[in-house]
C-alpha cells in the first residue's frame, strides 16, 4: 500500500481535488481522516470515489465510540458500493483528548476496536449480529447485499493494540514515524503474528506517518506543528521516554487540546517534537527518513500535514515514494 491521508479540513471539492492529484502522482490508497471538528469524511470519500478511477478509499483511522459500530459498518460497506469495490476499514480507538471533549468515555478501546471489526465483517458476509460485550446490538443486519472484500486497517500505537492487529486484522496503521518508533513497532508486530491463524492470510504493517514536505525545510517543519501536537499530546510516557521528549510539555499540550485551545498547544510543540513524531523537510530529506522508516515496514502512509502547499507537497511525496 502506498497511501495518503487527506483531513477534510478543507470544502470537500478541495478534498476531491486533492484525491485526484494523489492518484495521478502515483498513490493507490486515499485515507480521509476522521475528527468531529472536521467535514464529514464519509461525505468526502463519496466524492472521491465518483472522481477517481482506481485508488482504495476509506476512513482512517473512524472511531467506535461516536458512532455506533453498527451504523459505522454500514457507512463502510456503502463506500463499497459507491466506489466499485475500492474500500477500506481503517478503525482506531480515536483521539482520548477529541473524544473527551464530546463526554465520551474510551472505555476498553482494545476489546472495543476488535469487536466493531468483526462485527462489520459478520454483517458485510450477511450475517445477522447479536453484540453483548462494549456495545449492544440485537439482530442487526444490513438490508443490502455488500459485494466484494473489504480489508481491515487497524489504528495502533500502544503494544497491545499492534498485537493484536497482526492477529486478527488485515494490516495496522502503526501511527509512528521514526525508525526507533518503528523497530519497537514491528516487535510487536512478530509477536501478534505468531499468534496469527495461517487462514488469515498475509499481514501489512503500515507506516502511518506525519510527514510534511516543501522546497524549503523551515516551511516543511512549521507545518508539521498541528499533528505533531495531536500526536504528543496523546502520547504514553514510554513513547515519550523513547525520544527523551519533556513530559510536562507533552501533558500541557494534550491539556490545551482537550480544552480546545488548538493554537496554544501547537505553539508548544519544540523542535525535538517534530524530530520524532513528523518527517518534514524538503523532497531529499524526506525521502531519506522515509528509507529508514521503510527497514522495518511494509507499506507507507503519508499522513497530515503533508505540507504548507498541499498539492505540491501531495506531488513531491508520491515522487519520494514511486
Amino acid at each position: 500500500m502506498k497511501a495518503i491521508e487527506l483531513t477534510p479540513e478543507h470544502p470537500i471539492e478541495e478534498v476531491t481535488e486533492l484525491a485526484v492529484t494523489a492518484e495521478q502522482a502515483g498513490f493507490d490508497t486515499v485515507l480521509a481522516s476522521c475528527h468531529y471538528f472536521n467535514r464529514d469524511p464519509y461525505v468526502a470519500l463519496d466524492r472521491i470515489a465518483a472522481a477517481t478511477d482506481e485508488v482504495a478509499l476509506g476512513p482512517a483511522a473512524a472511531n467506535p465510540y461516536d458512532t455506533h459500530p453498527v451504523a459505522l459498518a454500514s457507512r463502510v460497506a456503502t463506500i463499497q458500493e459507491v466506489s466499485d469495490g475500492r474500500a477500506v476499514f481503517g478503525v482506531g480507538p480515536g483521539d482520548r483528548s477529541t473524544l473527551s471533549a464530546l463526554g465520551v468515555e474510551r472505555d476498553s478501546p482494545l476489546r472495543r476496536v476488535l469487536e466493531t471489526f468483526k462485527v462489520a465483517q459478520d454483517l458485510w458476509a450477511g450475517e445477522s449480529v447479536d453484540a453483548d460485550g462494549t456495545f449492544q446490538a440485537a439482530d442487526a443486519d444490513l438490508e443490502y447485499p455488500v459485494e466484494g472484500e473489504i480489508p481491515v486497517y487497524v489504528g495502533a500505537q500502544g503494544p497491545h493494540m499492534i498485537r493484536m492487529s497482526a492477529k486478527h486484522a488485515d494490516g495496522v496503521l502503526y501511527n509512528g514515524s521514526h525508525p526507533r518508533d518503528m523497530a519497537w513497532a514491528a516487535e510487536q508486530v512478530e509477536k501478534g503474528l505468531e499468534e496469527r491463524p495461517e487462514q488469515r492470510g498475509s499481514f501489512d504493517f503500515a507506516a502511518y506517518a506525519s510527514v510534511s514536505v516543501a522546497e524549503e525545510e523551515a516551511a516543511a517543519r512549521e507545518a508539521a506543528r498541528p499533528p505533531v501536537a495531536f500526536i504528543a499530546g496523546g502520547a504514553a510516557p514510554p513513547v515519550l521516554d523513547r525520544h527523551d521528549l519533556d513530559h510536562e510539555r507533552a501533558e500541557e499540550i494534550g491539556a490545551a487540546i482537550e480544552a480546545g485551545s488548538f493554537s496554544e498547544a501547537f505553539g508548544l510543540v519544540t523542535e525535538a517534537m517534530i524530530d520524532a513524531f513528523c518527517i518534514a523537510g524538503t523532497q531529499t530529506q524526506v525521502e531519506e527518513e522515509i528509507e529508514a522508516v521503510m527497514e522495518y515496514a511494509d507499506s507507507f502512509v503519508v499522513g497530515a500535514p503533508l505540507g504548507p502547499d498541499l498539492e505540491r507537497a501531495i506531488e513531491l511525496a508520491g515522487a519520494v515514494l514511486r
